[in-house]
């Protein structure tokens, strides 16, 4: 992580989240709905709603909205919908509508009976399309897509009015009817509303409502060939379905005047639009199209892939969802854009995996260790705790034996100055065990280290000695006899760079950044054998390694673990320099 300005610093704390406890001021969205209920609009009522389009799976940016909508609606008492503005088919299938079913379930939130879709409204859409015809607000256009945007304008030059906007009613009527019968290609004609090519806004400058797809929808079929654009649609399924504050990001703030324009012209139910800035993360895309481009293009395994933002990728590598919604709660609402380190968020993972994850003995790159004055056919029992900061967690027995596996990295031949680990001659402690001293390597043919022999003192057992001497070096350690074989997954960030789009060659883009090391496999790990019954989505902290959790392709017997993260914590570092004041 780079070196952060006094800046940076100051805006991070001051932009952590307010509480909405008494002590605090609320954010500004919780403002704007006091203020609502106080002043009665919509009855004092809260219903908010949210809306992803099922082109892609959930991203950890959709969790900041997810908890936002969903947490509003529970504080004041009110309700939430789930609703998938499901407008485009060439995009949308029933595999993303399960897989965001399933990560709003597993982030906690509960829709009840509310779960709807845009095509549920497919009907009364076209009858307000056909209402607004008959006012003089919209017109059948048969300019090409390619013209539209040459007749648009700038933002500096007002657009041109299209040679058809000024067909009669009935003529409008005729059209819009033929085009929902199929009797034209794709393309070859689009329901414009009428508003005014000169405004400032691009978005006032007559949108399209409906455009022609002759393909299949994966709820309705070949029941429509025209289906509604996403800004006409969404305001009017709001308005529908009772909404009071439609919450959205900020790039939809040029789009309010759309929204409030095409409700006012119908006279419908006006929800109020509130936009606030999206998650922007370190290190991360959180553009369904990116993330499209790295499952397609096989730079990642998948949309669940423990490398991808996404919920059903981060699930599978071992966050909770109670770690996300703290990090949601954490970073806050805001009204401008900024990007929230990682780092952050894997804070957030840590601190809750400390609490809940049971502490093991794992060795990702064994190494060979013999007890050359333990007794070959001897086996104890050591107890360990499962985990020291929830006593109530209990203990384990963990067998103990002549023959065990250590790290490999946690061996030195000629070590460094400040070496507390085992090096020849060097005495260090087994946890909850013995000291063992090493005395003797043994090596293959091509001066390969496969082998320590190492003396154990009896006295030590369990880390204590009559004579009150200490060490510097605890070691983990399994039993070789008792050992599980195991595949472990060391995953990193999968962008170099803060910023995956800052590129250094003219001509490439954000893959150009992936970072070839994002993924290391271990295939010949050893795990202590209490890890027998480990189930999927199990969390672990592997001692001395990290918060690691069972993956799905553990099947068989054949267990695969994956790395959460590490132990290693820059945030927290930050987090107590920040609060102590200081700036460096």
């Amino acid at each position: 992580m780079g070196e952060r300005t006094k800046e940076e610093m100051r805006n991070e704390k001051e932009s952590t989240p307010e509480t909405t406890t008494e002590s605090k001021p609320k954010d500004f969205i919780r403002q704007i709905i006091d203020e609502d209920i106080r002043t009665g609009r919509y009855g004092g009522r809260v219903h908010t709603r949210f809306p992803p389009e099922p082109n892609g799976y959930l991203h950890i940016g959709h969790a900041k909205s997810i908890c936002l909508n969903f947490g509003i609606a529970e504080e004041y008492g009110g309700l939430c919908n789930l609703r998938f503005d499901d407008t485009n088919p060439l995009k949308e299938s029933e595999e993303y509508v399960q897989s965001i079913i399933e990560d709003v379930r597993w982030l906690g939130f509960d829709w009840g009976d509310r779960l709807y879709f845009a095509s549920d409204y497919f009907e009364q859409l076209y009858e307000f399309a056909i209402q607004l015809i008959k006012a003089g607000k919209a017109y059948v256009d048969d300019l090409s897509p390619e013209e539209i945007r040459k007749y648009r304008g700038t933002l500096t030059e007002p657009g041109k009015e299209s040679p058809y906007r000024n067909r009669s009613v009935e003529e409008n009527l005729d059209l819009f009817e033929r085009m929902r019968k199929g009797e034209f290609p794709d393309g070859s004609r689009v329901l414009r509303a009428k508003i005014d090519m000169a405004s400032p806004n691009l978005n006032m400058r007559d949108p399209v409502m409906y455009r022609i797809i002759h393909a299949p929808h994966h709820r309705t079929g070949d029941k429509w060939c025209i289906y509604p654009t996403y800004d006409w649609a969404h305001g009017q399924c709001d308005s529908i379905e009772g909404i009071t504050h439609s919450i959205c990001t900020l790039e939809f703030e040029d789009h309010r005047p759309l929204y409030d324009w095409f409700l006012d012209q119908l006279g419908i139910h006006h929800p109020r639009q509130i936009e606030f800035a999206r998650l922007n993360l370190s290190h991360t895309v959180l553009s369904k199209r990116k993330l499209r481009e790295l499952v397609e293009g096989g730079y990642v395994n998948g949309w669940d892939d423990p490398r991808m933002p996404t919920l059903a990728g981060l699930r599978r590598r071992g966050y909770t969802p109670e770690a996300i919604r703290n990090f949601c709660e954490r970073i806050g609402v805001a009204k401008t854009n900024s990007v929230i380190d990682i780092a952050l968020l894997e804070h957030c993972v840590r601190e809750d995996l400390n609490k809940r994850a049971r502490r093991v003995m794992a060795v990702l790159r064994p190494l060979r260790l013999v007890i050359e004055n333990y007794p070959e056919d001897l086996v104890e029992e050591f107890e360990i705790e499962n985990n020291p900061e929830d006593p109530s967690m209990g203990t384990r027995k963990v067998p103990f034996s002549r023959v065990l596996y250590i790290e490999r990295d946690d061996f030195r031949e000629d070590p460094p100055k400040k070496w507390f680990r085992l090096a020849p001659g060097r005495e260090v402690r087994l946890k909850g065990a013995y000291y063992v001293t090493c005395v003797d390597v043994v090596k293959d043919e091509n001066g390969e280290i496969v082998e320590l022999r190492c003396t154990y003192d009896p006295e030590s057992r369990g880390g204590m000695t009559p004579d009150g001497r200490k060490v510097r070096g605890t070691l983990h350690w399994v039993s070789a006899a008792h050992a599980l074989d195991a595949e472990v997954r060391l995953y990193d960030r999968l962008f170099l760079k803060a910023d995956p789009d800052d590129v250094d060659e003219e001509g490439a883009d954000f893959k150009a950044n992936i970072n070839p090391n994002s993924l290391e496999v271990l295939t010949s790990c050893k795990v202590e054998p209490s890890l027998a019954n480990a189930k999927v989505g199990d969390h672990y902290q592997f001692l001395r390694l990290g918060y690691f959790c069972v993956d799905p392709d553990s099947v068989d017997g054949r267990l695969v673990f994956n790395r959460t993260v590490t132990l290693r914590d820059t945030w927290a570092k930050i987090e107590k320099r920040v609060n102590a004041g200081q700036t460096t």
